[in-house]
């Protein structure tokens, strides 16, 4: 099936020649009259996909004690900068705050809360989430908008919607996958004339012919920026994505749409267009502007360390069977481990500036 953006893409390619990953992937999501996030409602049981602070209270709240818990550890500053970057619907902020509220009343009180977000559709439904907060709440498109100063950053599913390039192996070493048209004139995935610095491979034996290595440089641009902010005046930032935490050989992209995988290239700028995240890389990126780490680890076991589950038997103490399932649910959902379950495929990784260790995390020697 050809979307609108599928014949503009073939368009560009009969004038140009084939587009890298990352320009088809931009495209996809990003293209001012068909990209995704323009013209989609991608989350919830009506989109294409439910993000974690969509399926419980619980996640955010979670989050929202790991950042007073942060801000304890960094000798309670002034003037804190709450920043959320790709904050969804607001879901996941507003349960932030009203953990922060009632765990930290100082902190609350003295901080800005600050969302960087590039879609003005998005900003509209971060408003009606968070109208209760007045101008305690700035929205920003960029994140060199916040205003310097000491920083608690959350990104949840952040990286994995920034473009990656694909290189494949071939005969003659790793050359760059792009997207072109075959005979039947449908896109198809082809091997450009780009190649690979072999320094960025994984070290050890090379991978049979065909196999894919994916590299990230706008991933590693956008740490940067996150880890340089930080390096100057303090703070910690959480990146949870799913992903892996050691570079290695492999191709995930992937497209969602409708709750079920889609191939890449069936339906441009219908489908949601993702990657694994390298969590390896983004450490190193991270160690480079001399960030501290303070650990990465799975998902559930992170927001188990942080008192999931007590937490979830608070919140349905005094409740019918029906709700206490329906916490139940949203618990394995979140933190089950196993193939496929959110708890083990996605990760967390959390960096600060100056060195402190941090729950639920074990310090780093």
């Amino acid at each position: 099936m050809t979307t609108a953006l599928g014949e503009k893409i073939k368009a560009i390619i009969r004038a140009n020649g084939p587009v890298s990953i990352t320009d088809y992937f931009s495209l996809c999501l990003a293209d001012p009259q068909h990209g995704y996030y323009k013209t989609r409602e991608p989350f919830g049981r009506i989109g294409d996909f439910v993000t974690a602070p969509e399926v419980s209270q619980l996640f955010g709240e979670m989050i929202g004690v790991f950042m007073v818990h942060a801000w304890q550890r960094h000798g309670t500053p002034a003037n804190v900068r709450l920043v959320e970057i790709g904050p969804g619907r607001g879901t996941m902020m507003a349960d932030m705050l009203r953990v922060i509220a009632k765990l930290a009343p100082p902190l609350f009180d003295a901080m800005s809360v600050h969302l960087v977000e590039t879609s003005e559709r998005l900003q509209g439904f971060q408003r009606q989430t968070l109208d209760t907060h007045g101008d305690k709440v700035s929205w920003h498109s960029d994140f060199d908008e916040v205003p310097a100063g000491f920083t608690l950053l959350a990104a949840n599913e952040l990286f994995d919607a920034i473009p990656i390039r694909q290189f494949i192996r071939t005969a003659n070493g790793f050359r760059e996958r792009t997207v072109g048209l075959d005979v039947n004139d449908e896109l198809t995935f082809t091997a450009g004339v780009a190649s690979l610095d072999p320094a960025l491979l994984p070290t050890g034996p090379l991978p049979p012919v065909g196999t894919i290595f994916e590299i990230a440089p706008a991933r590693q641009a956008v740490m940067t920026t996150i880890c340089d902010r930080l390096a100057a005046h303090g703070g910690t930032a959480l990146a949870i994505d799913y992903g892996h935490m050691a570079t290695g050989f492999g191709d995930t992209l992937q497209a969602v749409r409708m709750h079920e995988y889609d191939p890449p290239l069936d339906h441009p700028g219908e489908a949601d267009l993702t990657s694994h995240v390298d969590f390896q890389h983004l450490a190193e990126t991270a160690l480079a502007s001399g960030l501290h780490i303070n650990g990465c680890c799975h998902q559930g076991d992170f927001l188990i360390g942080l008192g999931l589950l007590e937490r979830a038997a608070a919140l349905g103490r005094d409740h019918d069977a029906a709700t206490q399932d329906n916490i139940r649910t949203a618990v394995e959902r979140l933190a089950g481990a196993g193939e496929g379950k959110m708890g083990e495929l996605f990760k967390v990784l959390a960096v600060s500036s100056p060195a402190i260790d941090l729950l639920p995390f074990r310090p780093v020697r």
